[in-house]
């Protein structure tokens, strides 16, 4: 293994990379914190949205490909993130590349669970609104401004979309590493769903609910990150 860990992060649908600037302090000396900055947002923010998961998929793949073949790295994803963690996961495997030495699901259901409620990208301009306002994350206020939301919407419209693809595979294909389940206790996906993880993994998994909704790893970071150092630290064998 190599000494240096690189830990790549994937946002939620809307998020930038900035919201996990401040992690690096919560983790080990040899964890390098790589947050990835999507198309659309942050320094990307003159980008095109992603026309659909794949495009989502190879640019991601396409920023840590170099990384991959020369470092032992994880990757965190919460939401939408989880989603292309889990895809741009299968992508490496399949190419027979370095798998990463642990990945952390948050806020996500299993692969092929959806949910119950109607999908955001069907939803009308202010049913649209109603739901990521509920969802939380969102100030209110933000949707006072037309300027925002004429920027905003569309990336966030774009996001849902992607985040709601179904990818039809005839089968689980198990992913060759450790994976570890972040949930927020009160976001609605009780233990015998989160339970189905178990089934994406040829190793071990672990389910971890952190007090708070969706959003729990904005006010929780220090639980997330604990779990995150914790794992990594087991893996290159080093005391925290």
């Amino acid at each position: 293994m190599t000494e240096k860990i690189k830990l790549f992060c994937i946002p939620y649908a809307g998020g930038s990379a900035n919201i996990y600037n401040n992690w690096s302090a919560n983790l080990p000396d040899n964890v390098e914190l790589c947050p990835l900055e999507l198309a659309g947002r942050g320094r990307r923010i003159t980008e095109a949205p992603y026309v659909d998961l794949e495009a989502a998929v190879e640019d991601v793949f396409r920023q840590i490909a170099d990384d991959i073949m020369k470092y032992d790295y994880a990757i965190f994803g919460h939401s939408m993130g989880a989603l292309l963690t889990y895809e741009v996961t299968q992508k490496i495997s399949s190419m027979g590349l370095p798998a990463p030495i642990h990945l952390f699901f948050s806020g996500r259901r299993p692969p092929g669970v959806q949910r119950r409620t109607k999908p955001f990208s069907s939803m009308s301009p202010r049913e649209f609104e109603e739901g990521i306002l509920a969802l939380g994350g969102t100030p209110p206020e933000f949707f006072q401004y037309p300027e925002l939301k004429k920027i905003f919407i569309p990336l966030l419209r774009s996001d849902f979309s992607i985040s709601e693809t179904i990818v039809e595979r005839p089968e689980i294909r198990p992913l060759p590493t450790n994976i570890s389940i972040l949930l927020g206790d009160n976001e609605g996906i009780p233990p015998d769903i989160s339970v189905k993880w178990k089934a994406h993994t040829e190793k071990e998994c672990t389910i971890h609910y952190i007090e708070g909704g969706h959003f729990f790893l904005l006010d929780k970071m220090e639980s997330v990150t604990d779990i995150i150092a914790g794992n990594l630290a087991k893996m290159a064998g080093v005391c925290l």
